[in-house]
Order: C-alpha cells, then structure tokens, then sequence
C-alpha cells in the first residue's frame, strides 16, 4: 500500500540532474532558477534548497523573496515582476532582493522613495512578447534613468523574453534577438534573454544569464517534446492506488454523464484522484495511467475525487494496486496533450490536499500538504 494517497513524490536528485543538464546545454552562461509559482507546485522552500548550486534564484512577485529570506536563503534573489508600492520596494531592499523594472511608473517609485540602498536592478525590455517592458525605442533612456536612480558599483542587467522559441521552426525568435541585440552591445549591459526552450534550443539567446524553469522539473518545453529526449528527468511523479474493480456489460454507461460506453463486457477499474487532487477535469478518454507499471486508459468523466479505468488489458488488476498518473514511466507532457493543456498547468495545479513525498538520495520522508 501506498499510505495516504494521492501522492506527489517529488526527486530531487533529478531536480539537481536538470540543473546540470541547464550548465551543459548553456555552458557559458549564469543560471537564474526560475522556482516561482511555489517550485512550479513542487514546493518553494524545497525546491530552493535543493537548486543552491544555481547562480541566483528567479520569483514572481516580492512575497515570494520574502518568504525565501524568511527561510533563511542567502541566495542572489531576482523579482521578475518588481515592486508595484513604497511597501514593497522598502521591503525588497531591506532583504537584498534583485528587482526588475518593465515598467515607468517603477522607475519613478525608485525615485521618490527613500530607500537604505540601492537594489541589485534589471531592466525589462519588450523585444517582441508583448507583455511586459519598455518598447526598444524607449529603452535606452529608461535604462540610463534606472542607473541613475540606483547608483552604485553593479551595472543594472538588461532582460527580455522570447514568445515563441518553443517552436523552432517560427522566425520570431531570430527577429526578437536582432532586435533585441544592439541595444544589448549599445548598453555594455549583462543580458539574460532564454527560457527553457531557448537554453535547449536557441544557443544564440544564452547570454550572460539564461533563465530555466519547466526543464529543471523534467519536462519539455517543446510542443510534442519528451523530457527524456533532452536528458531530462522527471521531478515531480503523481501517484495513486486502485481502489474498485468492478465488471460492467456490453451497453453500461460509465461515470457522470454516460460519455463511455462500454463497448463489450468488461473490467473497469477505479482509482483515487481527480480534479479535486490537480488531476486535469478535461482529461478525455484514452488518456494513460499506469496501473502496477503497467498502461491502461481512462474512461469516462473525470470525477472531484476519482477517474475510472478500462482494465481489459489487465487482467490480473487488484485492488490496492499503485497508479502512476504522471512522471516517472509516463511522460507528463502526454498527460498535458491528452487534456489539452500544458505540463506547467497540471504541477502547479496539485491541491493541498495531495500528500508530499520527498524522495532525495534514496530517503523518502513525509510531507504535509502541498509544500
């Protein structure tokens, strides 16, 4: 038996592994560990320990360096997001957090507010995502404003983000960098310009810093990819156990809705998850499990707190037998392509109710919650 179930058993010897994957695809350039979104679901505090080899760490929003320093991280620290009042930036400082500014109005918070020194800074600028930044033609005065309104020794960096490098076959990438390179050479700037797509697959947009997130947590961050097609590992596997084995007939109607039909008379397994636990609502049928490491394929609806499983190809399936519903054995990324969506959006979508294992060096411990 599994004990409390669901599980996320996060490895963290594979987490490490994907960092050294990041050092060897992007050998001349810094990593920023991208662990916001708590560790991409795989736990916050867990996941910065684990990446302390990495050159900085990269969070969202100014809590989330908070909560690092709160823990006692001395790591180099980057807000992607910046500050947005005088609260935050005071507090960003105080904790020596890196900020990142996209935008005007965040310069001029630097300007008026009083702070006991100047921040570690980055300058956003917009190449071509449409998202965040300050336009290219704009740039240049906005990154001489932020030198001036953070004196001091470090020069600030120079960021952007690329939109489409998970494709490699799409130009705009090769736009984005030759728009984005002169004012980078103009400034004599540190830059940090890839993803993880762009550290696997454009090695012209490494930079000074590179920025990885979904490939440190062993998934691909190219569309139809698989981790293990890059030496990835996966991080995070989510377990379950069989809990019901039940034999329906030719013609029964399976789970909310009757959108199965059994198509003969046939065993049909229950398993303890759903999308009150992360598991993805929209999953169709066909999509893969594994049942005692074995495959079989949902059926049905999925349910808050179950899915069902057509065993005809098992038929030796026990209750109490474990689940693998992603990771290890059974790429998360076909999970995602199953239910329409992304790997990013199934690990940061566990539920506090799913029990976290910490599987590292060949200890497993328990944790509460979601980490």
């Amino acid at each position: 038996m599994l004990g409390q179930i669901p599980q996320a058993v996060i490895n963290l010897d594979a987490l490490r592994h994907n960092l050294a994957c990041v050092r060897t695809a992007a050998p001349r350039s810094r990593v920023m560990a991208v662990i916001k979104a708590n560790g991409y679901g795989h736990g916050l505090l867990r996941v910065a320990t684990a990446l302390r080899d990495a050159d900085a760490l990269a969070v969202a929003r100014v809590g989330e360096g908070v909560q690092l320093r709160d823990a006692g991280s001395r790591m180099r620290i980057v807000v992607l997001e910046g500050c947005f009042d005088e609260r935050e930036l005071v507090e960003a400082v105080g904790r020596n957090l890196d900020l990142v500014f996209h935008q005007p109005d965040q310069l001029r918070l630097l300007q008026l507010v009083r702070v006991p020194h100047a921040p570690r800074c980055w300058l956003k600028v917009d190449s071509g995502m449409h998202r965040l930044g300050f336009d290219l033609d704009a740039a240049a005065d906005a990154y001489a404003a932020l030198a001036h309104a953070a004196p001091g020794e470090r020069q600030p960096g120079l960021m952007t983000h690329l939109a489409n490098a998970d494709d490699l076959a799409d130009p705009y990438t090769r736009e984005q960098l030759a728009s984005f390179g002169p004012l980078a050479k103009r400034l004599g700037a540190a830059v940090s310009i890839s993803n993880s797509a762009g550290v696997l697959g454009w090695p012209e947009a490494h930079g000074d810093w590179v920025r990885p997130g979904l490939m440190l947590y062993g998934a691909s961050p190219f569309a139809g990819g698989r981790a293990a097609g890059h030496g990835l590992r996966p991080v995070m596997t989510l377990r379950s156990r069989l809990i019901a084995v039940n034999r329906y007939r030719q013609g029964d109607r399976i789970g909310y809705g009757g959108t199965y039909v059994c198509p003969e008379a046939m065993p049909v397994g229950v398993v303890a998850v759903g999308y009150g636990d992360g598991y993805p609502r929209h999953a169709r049928s066909g999509t893969p499990v594994l049942i005692a490491g074995r495959r079989a394929a949902l059926v049905g609806r999925v349910s808050m707190d179950m899915i069902s499983v057509d065993l005809r190809g098992l038929p030796g399936a026990r209750v109490g037998d474990p689940v693998v519903l992603w990771g290890e054995g059974l790429p998360i990324e076909e999970i995602a392509e199953w239910a329409d969506t992304i790997p990013y959006q199934l690990t940061c979508g566990i539920t506090p109710r799913v029990a976290v294992v910490e599987a590292a060096s060949g200890a497993v411990a328990s944790w509460e919650g979601g980490g």
